[in-house]
């Protein structure tokens, strides 16, 4: 007998699912890895192991075996059970393309679905909420980035720049007509040049971070997911180390800050306006100080390398990622106003030849005939859109 639980919490919803397929024989438990709960509803509070170690010890439980992805087909075809049960809920909703895929995939050797009447009251989505209510906290929310980037194939983020246009992050969710599986957003971006544009100003580092922290209290206090903050320069680096301390504080997960000087020009002006950079000593300088005053792993600190927007090729782009990342630098965020994306791609492919790991970050506003999953496959983990709200 088949049982695949994709929860983290138990409760008794489960062991009567459990316990009616052991009414038919021994019960393996596919428990669904931690990437593949991320891949369709939340980060989940325990890792796989400890989800393990609770499965196995249930009285009805034979063994517990790891299922990597929400699709069962490759765990039924190597177990080959009789039966599979499950809660007669997925007949409607997310999980109805799942649930017809197995029943084709028992026809393969005569299996047959059992599912169990669906126990009202009780769902693992709700418990959750209701247990990590109080996980909406600062430390909670900081370290999300920092998991989705560990267990999902990339994290897509969209701009949010008030209490409202976070309400829409938050909650906007479509179904992948592909899987029938619900897509949303991960996390939030806070743009500098929507931030300065709602207040009605021009996008020069004008707003301080005092104002900026105003936007960000107001979006926290309606939203869970977590914060990457636009921090253009990062400013002084005196101001900086201080900066990033109170940002880590108040639960914000990641900023971004890019290599130009003086005064601050769009960057997608390109070289019709002059664009500045810093010195890549300088910056690395910068990076690192900001990550010495951190008191925690979990606030991260990337790198926007603005080479090919003020002209440079991807060589200049390259020697400053790389004394970025030795700098202390957790991703780094490429960035270019070409249509074509040929010289972002060809980035990615020499950074990823320097590291398979590192996280990079792309804004695909120029070159935005690419989707996230084609972005995502040439390398890139986190994809921002970083004005569209503005512009709805």
């Amino acid at each position: 007998v088949y049982i695949a639980i994709g929860a983290d919490i138990l409760h008794p919803g489960h062991i009567n699912v459990i316990n009616k397929g052991a009414e038919y024989g021994k019960v393996f438990v596919g428990l669904l890895s931690d990437e593949a709960i991320a891949s369709y509803k939340r980060i989940p509070i325990y890792p796989f192991e400890v989800r393990k170690g609770i499965f196995s010890n249930l009285k009805n439980v034979s063994e517990v075996v790891k299922q990597e992805t929400l699709d069962y087909t490759d765990n039924l075809r190597k177990l080959k059970p009789d039966y599979v049960v499950h809660g007669d809920d997925w007949r409607e909703g997310v999980q109805q393309l799942v649930r017809q895929k197995v029943i084709d995939v028992l026809k393969e050797w005569g299996g047959e679905l059992i599912e169990v009447p669906y126990t009202h009251g009780l769902s693992s989505s709700e418990t959750h909420a209701e247990v990590t209510k109080d996980l909406k906290a600062p430390d909670y929310r900081r370290g999300l980035l920092k998991k989705m980037l560990h267990l999902k194939p990339f994290v897509t983020v969209m701009e949010a720049s008030n209490g409202l246009s976070g309400l829409i992050v938050e909650n906007t969710s479509v179904i992948d007509k592909e899987t029938g599986l619900p897509k949303a957003f991960d996390a939030m971006w806070i743009s500098s040049l929507c931030d300065s544009t709602f207040k009605g100003k021009p996008d020069i580092e004008l707003v301080d971070l005092t104002s900026r922290l105003n936007t960000i209290n107001e979006i926290m206090e309606v939203t869970t997911k977590p914060i990457i903050l636009d921090g253009d320069t990062g400013g002084k680096v005196e101001h900086f180390v201080f900066n990033v301390k109170t940002l880590e504080r108040i639960g914000v997960s990641a900023i971004i800050v890019e290599d130009k000087t003086g005064l601050k020009k769009n960057s997608l002006f390109g070289t019709d306006v002059e664009q500045k950079l810093e010195d890549p000593h300088t910056f690395a300088h910068k990076i690192r100080s900001g990550k010495q005053a951190l008191t925690t792993r979990d606030f991260l600190i990337f790198a926007r390398l603005e080479s090919l927007i003020a002209g440079k090729d991807v060589d200049d782009a390259m020697m400053r990622a790389k004394l970025y990342v030795e700098a202390g630098a957790d991703g780094v965020m490429i960035h270019s106003k070409n249509k074509t994306g040929e010289d972002i791609f060809e980035f990615i492919r020499r950074f990823r030849e320097y590291s398979k790991d590192i996280p990079i970050v792309l804004v695909p506003t120029s070159y935005n005939q690419f989707t996230e999953k084609e972005l995502a496959e040439k390398g890139a983990n986190i994809i921002i859109h970083a004005n569209h709200l503005l512009r709805a």
